[in-house]
């Protein structure tokens, strides 16, 4: 049914929770899965501050390796993985379209609390706009 699932992360416990779920997932239906980070330019003033968007990437490269690793640790046999920069929901989105992505599984918050609030969370914005499929996935109360 799913030949290629996305999961967004962004390192939290909800996008760790997505990350378990998509790998159930690729298991079930032997899908490729894609791994994405995005670094959120919309935190990092129009080029300013270079040493903030290094740690955004590094935390991404933390990100995207603990995920490869569950996946490789449960078995899944086709792992793509990227970082890109950008708003988060567009990169996402375009990454989906791009990839020909089947199904998107994300978290249903990330780290970023006050911007959800105000603004509405990447998830809600892709969950509203996407062509594909969106799977959202709850935080546990138990460790991933």
């Amino acid at each position: 049914m799913y030949d290629d699932i996305l999961v967004p992360t962004d390192g939290s416990a909800c996008a760790m929770a997505a990350v378990e779920e998509a790998i159930d997932h690729a298991n079930t239906h032997d899908a490729q899965l894609h791994l994405l980070y995005v670094v959120d330019e919309t935190r990092v003033p129009d080029g300013e501050q270079p040493e903030l968007y290094d740690a955004l990437e590094t935390e991404g490269e933390d990100a995207i390796a603990d995920a490869r690793a569950r996946a490789k640790a449960a078995d899944v046999t086709s792992i793509r993985a990227a970082i890109g920069a950008g708003a988060p929901h567009q990169v996402i989105l375009e990454y989906a379209d791009d990839n020909g992505i089947d199904l998107i599984v994300m978290g249903t918050h990330g780290r970023s609390g006050l911007e959800r609030a105000l603004l509405g969370s990447v998830t809600e914005r892709v969950l509203r706009t996407a062509d594909q499929p969106v799977l959202t996935v709850r935080e546990t109360e138990e460790p991933a």
